[in-house]
């Protein structure tokens, strides 16, 4: 098996991630729930755990790390708990529908959005975002890396037009975070919203939002929290906030074990190697007749994604051969990006997605270039 859509999620993940959850699911109790050693050694792993996502985003704290199950879960957390009927709210068309549908359901409640285009290459036009901004808005929300293209967003430039304006910015970090570097201050983000299971290559079902202190959002759940039991309203204070109920602490025991593999590893080197085998695919795949890229390639620093399609050849298709016949795994169909397929005129055909890893190798890439020549 070669597998090529780690933009979905990391199949690959360090042994020691595994061994994390295993060991949870032996030893672990209920964090906050009891002054025992199992619940309390839960507590200290989930509060470790937040202090490396706070110094890995450069966040106010680690009390300002929320865990959530995914970026979707984050992402209404944000979007919903920060915006109100009569709020204007600004997006693109790069999104995801873990940002889009949230915001559909909040126009029917009467939200204003403004949708900003890109060009044919999956561009954002950074123009008609800045004119947007300065007509004012609530928030602005976009995605670090388009996980159709793979294009980055210069988050540091609008996050900066955001603050000068007094707009919130809220960042959906899911196929950067980890292996890219973020950094709220600089970038001026007011909510940094990330998954644990692609680039962090923790478990599936951990995530979270990082929140600027001074940021107040609305929690979506209420319940149990281990703490003011006797009080009627869910706690405010960060992050119990956004909290509500037992968390996934087997699964951030895992996502623990692998932030310290990327500290140890070094982000900066294993993000070269994903964009090295990324750039070596689609330079030979480029060669074959009735390639169509999608995506501006005019520069190697973007996420180590390539989506294309032969011919007119259905992507369904293109991506069922290359599995069943040659066991190599790749993404087809529309990827959750229904506006950005529209942008392209690729709605019905869809296209394949080749997403790489570092534990990917150069002979699953000449496998790759070889499954296509052959389709």
């Amino acid at each position: 098996m070669i597998y090529l859509d780690s933009a979905a999620t990391s199949y690959y993940r360090p042994p020691q991630v595994a061994d994390a959850v295993a060991d949870a699911i032996r030893y672990m109790g209920n964090s906050s729930r009891g002054t025992y050693e199992a619940a309390l050694s839960t507590s200290r792993v989930i509060y470790r755990t937040r202090c490396l996502l706070d110094k890995l985003f450069y966040g106010d704290g680690p009390e300002q790390t929320a865990f959530t199950m995914n970026s979707t879960e984050s992402l209404n957390i944000a979007l919903k708990g920060l915006l109100l009927p009569g709020d204007r709210v600004i997006t693109t068309v790069l999104e995801h529908n873990s940002v889009l549908r949230p915001l559909y359901e909040l126009e029917k409640q009467g939200v204003e959005m403004k949708i900003i285009d890109c060009d044919e290459d999956g561009i954002l036009d950074y123009e008609a975002m800045r004119q947007a901004i300065l007509q004012g808005a609530r928030l602005v929300v976009c995605t670090h890396a388009s996980n159709l293209t793979g294009n980055l967003t210069d988050i540091g430039r609008i996050g900066r037009w955001c603050r000068e304006q007094g707009i919130l910015f809220v960042v959906d970090a899911s196929q950067t975070a980890g292996i890219f570097p973020i950094n709220m201050q600089t970038d001026y983000i007011d909510v940094l919203c990330f998954t644990g299971h692609k680039s962090l290559m923790g478990p599936q079902g951990t995530g979270g939002l990082c929140v600027r202190k001074d940021v107040k959002i609305r929690p979506l759940l209420s319940g149990g929290s281990g703490i003011l039991t006797y009080s009627k309203n869910h706690p405010e204070e960060m992050p119990t906030a956004l909290e509500a109920g037992t968390m996934n602490g087997h699964g951030i025991a895992g996502l623990r074990a692998a932030l310290l593999y990327l500290k140890e590893q070094g982000a900066e080197s294993l993000r070269k190697k994903e964009q090295e085998l990324a750039w070596d695919f689609y330079i030979r795949a480029g060669k074959i007749p009735g390639i169509r890229f999608y995506g501006d390639f005019s520069d190697r620093n973007r996420a180590p994604i390539v989506t294309l399609n032969l011919g007119d050849e259905d992507s369904g298709a293109v991506s069922d051969y290359l599995a069943t016949e040659l066991g190599i795994y790749t993404r087809s169909g529309g990827h959750c990006a229904p506006l950005l397929h529209q942008r392209f005129k690729t709605a019905e055909q869809g296209s394949v997605r080749f997403s790489f890893s570092h534990y990917n190798t150069q002979e699953d890439v000449d496998a790759a270039v070889k499954g296509l020549k052959e389709y």
